[in-house]
């Protein structure tokens, strides 16, 4: 099978805030090829290395972010520098830049410059604030990005005295998953029109619209949303939804039971545990399992009855999750129709059956170091269009040769 992507041709360059946008696009079958400085990328010198040795190519931050990528390296400070990447530039088909704003137009290599050379080309530019003014110089993070563009705040505890968190987004991922997706409207664009275009990628514009409901809570209703332990962030206050299991893990309700099948098969559950007596509430949960339809959730603290069983339903839950493991809670809820997770670390969750069972798995040859590294799979499968990860990370300059012998002379 082939994948949709075999015949497009990627230059990627810059710095690790377009990295992830190149891995998808490379995964996805195109030829990425990462320019790089001479010194090397600066993602090389990421922490943790293989077996703790610290060089160029043994960053496992870099592996994982560059599978399926050619490296070569350019001096773009130079003529010579800049004439190779513009001879590259005639073959490509899209170029993913994460440098400073204006960098690229200081080495008159900028959308113009580059649209007379190849005028089908496709440039995503990816910046903290965007291309334009006034923040469009401005420095940033990830963490910046994600606080300055509203992600954290909805990231926290219910105790505000308690500074906001950084929340599970992360900011480069966040701006390059809409660079990926932008760099493929481009395509499907230019296979109807013929022509590029430039894509201007603000990764704090991308953290805003990322938040959920919190601006368009305040653009409709001029109300701010709160953060909550575990949930999402609301204008109106919600009930807990992480439960502590008896092993000491947490596991995420969600929405406890709303409807009657839910309610009957809560009870059961409980009264299979033994666990009924030790649950003042259980008659209303007997209540909930005779009630006609579905509740009305917004008159829970309204209608006395309905508030109750909705009551009742998280008191159970948390009884029961006080008694078994999160794994025997998660599993227990599932099988009765509720909707459970417990809250895994990354190495349980990588771990998980259920992950295994998918090929989440993906075992990558690293011929350099003679060995085979596990490293995560993809989200989704393609039944015509594969997914894969052919071709390790690759070593600095480990194809200049190849690149440079595929140009016209």
């Amino acid at each position: 099978m082939t994948s949709v992507l075999n015949d497009i041709h990627v230059l990627e360059i810059g710095s690790d805030l377009g990295a992830w946008c190149g891995k998808l696009l490379a995964d996805m079958g195109a030829t990425v090829t990462k320019i790089e400085p001479l010194s090397g990328d600066p993602m090389r010198s990421y922490a943790p290395f293989y077996k703790d040795i610290p060089n160029k190519n043994s960053s496992l931050y870099f592996w994982h972010y560059n599978t399926n990528k050619r490296s070569v390296t350019l001096d773009l400070e130079m003529e010579e520098g800049r004439e190779l990447f513009r001879r590259l530039i005639s073959k490509a088909d899209v170029v993913i830049d994460s440098l400073p704003p204006g960098q690229l137009t200081n080495y008159d290599l900028g959308y113009t410059s580059l649209s007379k050379i190849n005028s089908a080309i496709i440039l995503a530019s990816l910046s903290p604030f965007g291309q334009s003014l006034p923040y469009s110089d401005n420095q940033a993070t990830a963490l910046n990005a994600l606080a300055f563009g509203g992600s954290a705040w909805s990231c926290g505890y219910d105790d505000h005295s308690l500074p906001p968190i950084r929340g599970p987004l992360q900011g480069y991922q966040t701006a390059s998953h809409f660079a990926y997706m932008s760099a493929l409207t481009a395509l499907l664009h230019r296979g109807v029109s013929g022509e590029g275009q430039f894509i201007d990628v603000s990764m704090t514009a991308a953290s805003n619209v990322s938040t959920e409901a919190a601006t368009y809570s305040w653009l409709v209703a001029q109300k701010t949303v709160q953060r909550q332990t575990g949930r999402h962030a609301s204008v109106s206050p919600s009930g807990e939804t992480q439960q502590l299991c008896a092993d000491g893990r947490y596991a995420n309700t969600g929405v406890p039971p709303r409807f009657p099948h839910e309610y009957k098969a809560l009870y059961e559950w409980l009264k299979s545990l033994g666990l009924e007596d030790r649950l003042p509430e259980a008659v209303f949960l007997e209540m909930g399992a005779e009630w006609e339809g579905p509740f009305d959730l917004s008159l829970i603290g309204q209608d006395d009855a309905i508030t109750a069983i909705f009551g009742a339903g998280r008191a159970a839950l948390q009884l029961i999750a006080s008694s078994v493991s999160a794994q025997d809670f998660f599993l227990g809820c599932q099988g009765v129709g509720l909707s459970v997770g417990p809250v895994n670390s990354p190495e349980e969750a990588f771990e998980d059956e259920h992950f295994k069972a998918r090929g989440f798995h993906v075992q990558v040859d690293h011929d350099e170091i003679e060995r085979t590294i596990t490293y995560p799979g993809a989200p989704y499968r393609f039944e015509k269009t594969p997914w894969s990860i052919y071709r390790r990370a690759p070593t600095l300059n480990e194809h200049n040769d190849e690149v440079l012998a595929e140009l016209d002379p």
